[in-house]
């Protein structure tokens, strides 16, 4: 079983509990979260005071007015079609293609909001494991604005993930499976007795719940059946199940024979010991590091399993062991472009991101939110870094340090530039203030101000070659005062290596 960690809480602990179990944080909020100690700091992260409510979704998102600019939009396309009726097949056709692109703009505008939204929530929130925990459901749960098309039922799934962020696994599969983003994905809502929608059914196992392995072709086939006649009221998110879609006969899965429907299946899902086992491999490894010990896992699914498929005390649990504190752990994780962009500007204390920085960096990298590529989510780990990941990295590290984004944007290609034009390019002076990054008075002192930088921007210690480099830069650039622009400068490179890839 995983070992509860012993000994001194260090400083170096600290920050990696703040990193894994959230965002990273300066050096003033590890030095706090080291204050409480580990248990403390474990509950802090897992019982935050902030609010759920605390940061405001955009207007748009509220279900009232999301209800009435949909009415709306459809009031507007009955009278264009109205007005066809009267017109040739190409002017028809015309008017068709401009209510089209006026809806797609729509979503295009709602899309950028909601994504910069949880961004910013990533960013300034003091329940950071809550806002992890979100991304984590996201990534498992996945599904694509792009495929979805009505961005605020993407603010809708991401709320539901959000309040079930340490909850009851179970629930939150009930929900999920009714939840209109989800439906629109996996197209539950076609599903009927007639054409059962396999495909849904193999989904909710073998990537949500169970895995490979532990389930039959017959058991998809049977659960599809039971799947069936869900309907989706596309103005109010209500979800209906329709007695005559819906294949009221017989099923027979796991072994187990009844007039199920979908809330059933998903039941009897949880009476299986795989499931907790799939779910305890998969938060290890998001938090910790890749294949664990396959015994523990079994013990940790125990847990799992005896508080009811409840997260918080297996969250707990791995907070406080060993092992997450352990050589395997401790800077072995590729950052995700999303940790990557939110840890670097928390970590040079900037209070937000630059307009059109975050979109323009998760493009980039290769994680945009609310856009998986996939419903088996994004490739984690070495997946993320390739020769043009890399030295995007780098360079959007350098556009922060330097104050250079709006240069950088202005060079983008088709929706970053169109976005740069309208929002505005983002002008030098609003980047990282240096004098909390280092305060002038002990500037001069390089190898105290590299060592400081170490602790700020590493996870662990830089090997003793990597510190000469960075002092040996520092020395160069010093002259008879070390500006901004020097500090700047060594920051940028310290930010440009493999080492800062690592959390």
């Amino acid at each position: 079983m995983l070992t509860p960690a012993k000994g001194k809480w260090t400083k170096e602990e600290a920050r990696h509990l703040l990193s894994r179990a959230g965002f990273g944080g300066s050096p003033d909020e590890i030095g706090r979260l080291h204050a409480m100690g580990r248990e403390k700091a474990v509950d802090f992260l897992l019982n935050p005071e902030e609010p759920i409510e605390a940061h405001p979704k955009p207007e748009w998102a509220d279900m009232k007015t999301a209800t009435a600019s949909m009415e709306e939009m459809m009031r507007e396309r009955r009278e264009m079609m109205a007005e066809t009726r009267d017109l040739s097949a190409e002017q028809a056709e015309k008017k068709r293609q401009e209510m089209q692109r006026k809806m797609q703009q729509q979503s295009r505008k709602q899309g950028l909001e909601a994504q910069h939204w949880w961004f910013n929530r990533m960013l300034k929130t003091k329940a950071p494991l809550r806002e992890k925990m979100t991304l984590f459901w996201h990534d498992h749960f996945a599904t694509s604005i792009q495929k979805v098309g009505q961005p605020v039922w993407l603010v809708k799934q991401n709320e539901l993930f959000r309040d079930h962020a340490f909850g009851n696994f179970r629930e939150l599969t009930q929900k999920i499976v009714r939840d209109p983003a989800m439906m629109l994905y996996l197209d539950t809502q076609r599903s009927s007795k007639k054409q059962p929608n396999e495909n849904f059914a193999r989904e909710i196992m073998e990537l949500f719940t169970l895995g490979e392995g532990n389930y039959t072709e017959e058991d998809v086939k049977q659960a599809a059946r039971a799947f069936t006649g869900y309907q989706l009221k596309r103005l109010s998110g209500e979800v209906m199940q329709s007695a005559q879609a819906w294949d009221e006969g017989e099923k027979t899965i796991f072994g187990k024979t009844g007039p199920y429907n979908g809330k059933d299946v998903v039941n009897l899902i949880f009476k299986k010991d795989a499931c907790a086992k799939l779910m305890v491999t998969k938060l290890w490894e998001f938090f910790a590091y890749e294949k664990p010990v396959d015994s523990q896992m079994d013990d940790l699914a125990a847990t799992f399993r005896k508080n009811d498929y409840v997260l918080k005390p297996v969250l707990r649990e791995i907070f406080l062991s060993s092992e997450f504190y352990g050589e395997k752990a401790i800077a072995t994780q590729i950052k995700c472009p999303v940790q990557y962009l939110v840890q670097l500007i928390k970590e040079l204390e900037m209070e937000s991101a630059p307009l059109g920085f975050p979109m323009m960096g998760q493009t980039q990298l290769g994680q945009v939110l609310f856009m998986p590529p996939n419903v088996a989510g994004w490739d984690w780990g070495k997946a993320w870094i390739n020769t043009n990941t890399l030295l995007s990295r780098y360079n959007l590290a350098g556009s922060l340090t330097k104050g250079s984004v709006g240069e950088m944007m202005g060079r983008g290609e088709g929706k970053l530039k169109k976005l740069a034009e309208r929002r505005g390019k983002w002008k030098g002076g609003n980047g990282p203030d240096f004098a909390k990054i280092a305060p002038e008075s002990g500037r001069n002192e390089t190898k105290k101000l590299v060592d400081g930088l170490i602790a700020r921007f590493f996870c662990v210690p830089v090997p003793a070659k990597a510190r000469d480099s960075f002092i040996a830069y520092a020395d160069s650039k010093k002259g008879v005062i070390f500006t901004d622009k020097e500090l700047g400068e060594l920051c940028h490179l310290m930010l440009s290596t493999p080492y800062y890839q690592l959390c």
